[in-house]
């Protein structure tokens, strides 16, 4: 998620077609978009990315009030690799200390699920 290239198989990758990985933000945040990135099939060495996330959603996290959804949304590997998605904390602007990505599938790999890179958006809270 933080690597610094993209390289293909240089990901973080977890098992099967189901994970989460919550991230802890420098500041409180108001969060307005998430990007995601994964490689495209022509620098993959299989000619594929079936390991892609497909189905994902996204939580900001709060300490004091938990987890409150901001989106779900799928990534197509048809479109670009890097693919920005708006999160609906325009309609309960809150800033968040952490924010949870959810892959609930990916594009068909049974046994891994590849993520190249997360961006978050928003604005920080001011102190």
């Amino acid at each position: 998620l933080l690597q610094p290239n993209v390289y293909p198989g240089n990901c973080w990758a977890f098992q099967g077609h189901q994970g989460q990985v919550v991230i802890r933000l420098p500041a409180r945040v108001y969060l307005t978009a998430i990007t995601v990135q994964h490689i495209t099939k022509d620098v993959s060495p299989s000619g594929t990315i079936i390991s892609a996330p497909k189905d994902m959603a996204v939580f900001g996290v709060d300490a004091d009030k938990g987890e409150t959804l901001l989106g779900m949304f799928s990534y197509n590997v048809e479109k670009d690799p890097v693919q920005t998605f708006p999160l609906k904390n325009m309609l309960l602007p809150r800033a968040f200390s952490q924010v949870k990505l959810l892959v609930k599938s990916n594009w068909g790999n049974p046994w891994y699920t590849c993520i190249y890179r997360v961006k978050v958006h928003g604005k920080m809270e001011e102190q």
